[in-house]
């Protein structure tokens, strides 16, 4: 049975999953971890990454051999995703320069700002560009050594294959691509090289930046200290072919099937965003959208916002601890299905309850930081129904300002689909972001499976495809005949959304006064 393996590291899950030749899960493991605030950055060491990527490859294979009682040693091709955009620089030597600055730090603004001008192109904080200007105009000793430039899924290909190359989805979050040749802007490379040419240092910008390769094409093969560095015990055999890596953004769009013209998704966890692929450029510049690529090219307008339902998570761990005490412990799955169904109980604007669930700077509405917190007049109707939806709705109300743009921009869209934990509990996360887009939004069977099934399928299609394009190869051999469940915006829902977002708007002077204060 030929197996593909696709693992994807997100913001607190590292997940890797088998898939069989029906892009049929066969078996999969999770590795938990969280980012650490260390001298004002985001980040995680070296550490981290090894020992998770190491954990998340044992238990799948661990669940694999549990399945079909035979020991994982050779797999079919391998794909390697993480979360977007961020900073890892090296040096001759091979060594991390500065600790991994990952995408949720907002400490580039002038370079955002600066490069944006610069290019005629928005150029957001988290982009790796940014970082590597950050660093150059704030004189870090660090800058002049520079050999490489990697992301955290270009770091990991490097390490189990010895080549720095990364998908084109994941470079178009690193430098813009010109989607024409699916390679870097050599007319923005340029600007940028005479931009910094007075400080003489001894790399141009192409010589740093990884290769771009597109989707199906082979990026490397897994070597001997590679497959020792993805597990330990020896039993995983070397030459099994890599996939290019791709960021989120990208196994979102093919796990949902959301890579052609006029198509979208949402992925809603840690962060949100939302990926339109595109049949015609934007009229002008808009900060607020970010442009990048599918993994086999197209033009995608993106909304990405850095917080999304770790305040959500918050409160429910208040109420997982309240069930503790009570005596009356709770599944987590089972307490979040029973409040979030509640929700829909309460009032369509929620009561007169506001929350910024701004756990860090948020960009689309120019904060650096974020507090928390939980707003309501004295006559709000603050009950369990309200609380919970005023959470929900929060988590999504960045994200509206900016598709709200692109509703504006009169972008055709024919079909959202969600993915992620916002939409685990079935007819509640996208009924109420079909409200808040005005557009039906469906949820796939392999929703739940995300970027680490998604990831496979890129892995797959490598060795798979056979000459057809991605978009042909996920409909004939993926999707074909697979289900999904389609909520339409409800009228009730979108005027009490469109209320909510009146409030909101208000609300942010608040946390900017808060951000400054406290």
């Amino acid at each position: 049975m030929n197996k593909y393996l696709g693992i994807e590291f997100g913001s607190t899950r590292i997940k890797a999953i088998l898939i069989d030749e029906k892009a049929n899960v066969i078996a999969s493991g999770a590795h938990d971890w969280e980012n650490r605030l260390d001298n004002g950055v985001w980040t995680y060491t070296l550490e981290d990454i090894r020992v998770g990527l190491q954990d998340a490859y044992a238990k799948v294979a661990a669940d694999y051999k549990k399945n079909f009682g035979e020991t994982l040693t050779e797999v079919g091709s391998i794909g390697i995703s993480a979360m977007m955009h961020g900073y890892m620089p090296f040096n001759e030597a091979g060594e991390l320069l500065v600790p991994f600055r990952t995408w949720r730090n907002t400490i580039t603004a002038e370079a955002s700002e600066k490069l944006s001008e610069l290019f005629g192109f928005n150029i957001p904080q988290r982009w790796s560009i940014a970082h590597l200007y950050q660093a150059i105009l704030n004189g870090e000793e660090h800058v002049p050594a520079i050999k490489s430039v990697l992301t955290l899924a270009g770091y990991i290909q490097w390490i189990l294959t010895g080549r720095k190359v990364v998908g084109v989805g994941e470079a178009s979050g690193m430098f813009p691509i010109d989607s024409a040749t699916c390679r870097y802007d050599e007319k923005m490379i340029a600007q940028f090289d005479e931009l910094i040419a007075p400080n003489g240092y001894g790399w141009k910008l192409k010589d740093v930046l990884p290769e771009v390769a597109v989707a199906g094409e082979n990026a490397g093969t897994l070597t001997e200290s590679g497959a020792k560095f993805l597990d330990p015990t020896g039993t995983l055999k070397a030459g099994v072919p890599l996939c290019p890596p791709e960021g989120d953004a990208g196994t979102g769009m093919v796990a949902t099937n959301s890579v052609r013209v006029r198509t979208g998704n949402v992925s809603a966890g840690t962060s949100v965003f939302a990926m339109i692929v595109l049949e015609k450029a934007l009229s002008k510049l808009y900060p607020e959208i970010d442009m990048v690529t599918t993994p086999s090219g197209a033009p995608v307008a993106m909304v990405h916002c850095n917080n999304c339902c770790t305040d959500l998570d918050a409160w429910m761990r208040i109420f997982m601890e309240f069930a503790e005490l009570s005596g009356h412990p709770m599944r987590k799955p089972d307490l979040y299905d029973l409040l979030l169904m509640n929700a829909m109980n309460g009032d369509p604007d929620c009561g007169g309850l506001t929350s910024c669930n701004y756990f860090s700077g948020e960009p689309i509405t120019h904060l650096d930081e974020g507090r928390p917190m939980l707003l309501r007049r004295p006559d709000s109707n603050f009950n369990l129904a309200n609380l919970i939806r005023n959470n929900l709705f929060s988590a999504l109300a960045t994200l509206k300002i900016g598709l709200d743009i692109l509703l504006a921009e009169n972008v055709e869209i024919d079909k959202i689909l969600g993915h992620g934990g916002y939409f685990k509990t079935k007819g509640v996360g996208q009924k109420l972001l079909a409200a808040a887009m005005r557009t039906p939004v469906s949820v796939m069977e392999t929703a739940g499976e995300g970027g680490a099934w998604g990831m496979a399928i890129l892995a797959k299609f490598a060795v798979d495809g056979n000459g057809m394009s991605l978009e042909d190869y996920l409909d004939e051999k993926v999707f074909a005949g697979m289900s999904a469940i389609t909520e339409q915006p409800d009228p009730k829902d979108v005027e009490g959304f469109e209320g909510y977002m009146r409030s909101y708007a208000k609300m942010l002077k608040a946390e900017e006064a808060a951000v400054k204060s406290y």
